[in-house]
């Protein structure tokens, strides 16, 4: 089996987690949404560690979530479902409050969780080939485990937009609405990073990790265990309504849910 994040770390400790599920456009499931989440922990914990990259492997950097795994927590128990909607609230939650600078790097598809990636980071930069969108409404879900940073990152108007069409949108307009910071040439987007990175470790480990925590908590933009479980409640319920269930049955179906009208 493949490991579905790949964690490495220099000689200057910048960390590079690696989304690997290409064949699948590294869409997320359980197993890597708990690697992302202990890798993440054990990466804040260790003074060595100076930085975060996020990538993904393959053509895409992060096509939203496994519609398999999706369409078995609709079905399954209460309990079970929740905690499958609470690991995504989590690992966007982690990745938010992250005290080290994160960065993505973002090329092909990033639908769904992926824009909550792009969301939750400090710097996002895309290729000129990057393609987004906030599809879960396609299928009858919410994205209420990004709800909040989508806010964050975008402001109201433009999450109000996209989270409620589904719409995709190229680069460009990722970077009008601030979902991303840079748009860049394939063949550059790897210096860009460098040059940052570099920029970045000028700066003072903890002074970084005060100045987030600052920008986060005086905004109210960190978030309490109420919240997390409200989000990730509001997940589970409406995946395992009728209509979450259609909408996952139409996309593994090849077919237009019942209510699409288009």
């Amino acid at each position: 089996m493949e490991t579905p994040v790949l964690l490495a770390v220099d000689h200057r400790g910048i960390a590079t987690a690696t989304l690997n599920r290409p064949a699948l456009g590294n869409a997320y499931n359980g197993e890597m949404l708990e690697g992302l989440i202990t890798g993440m922990e054990r990466l804040a914990a260790d003074p060595a560690v100076r930085a975060l990259v996020i990538r993904g492997a393959g053509k895409n950097f992060q096509a939203g979530a496994d519609i398999h795994w999706l369409s078995a927590a609709a079905g399954a128990p209460p309990g079970e479902a929740f905690a499958a909607s609470l690991l995504t609230t989590r690992a966007m939650q982690r990745l938010n409050e992250f005290p080290k600078p994160t960065f993505a790097l973002i090329h092909g598809a990033c639908f769904g969780g992926g824009t909550g990636i792009a969301c939750c980071v400090d710097v996002a930069l895309a290729t000129t080939g990057a393609s987004f969108g906030i599809t879960e409404v396609r299928v009858g879900v919410a994205p209420t485990p990004i709800s909040t940073h989508m806010v964050h990152a975008m402001g109201l108007r433009h999450a109000r937009r996209y989270a409620i069409t589904g719409e995709r949108f190229g680069p460009q307009e990722a970077m009008r609405i601030g979902l991303v910071h840079e748009v860049l040439e394939p063949d550059a987007i790897e210096a860009r990073l460098e040059h940052i990175l570099r920029e970045t470790l000028r700066s003072a480990p903890t002074g970084i990790a005060a100045t987030k925590r600052s920008l986060l908590e005086s905004n109210g933009l960190v978030l309490d265990e109420r919240a997390v479980t409200h989000l990730a409640n509001e997940s589970w319920m409406q995946r395992a309504s009728a209509e979450g269930r259609e909408g996952l049955a139409a996309f593994r179906e090849k077919r237009r849910p019942g209510w699409d009208q288009s």
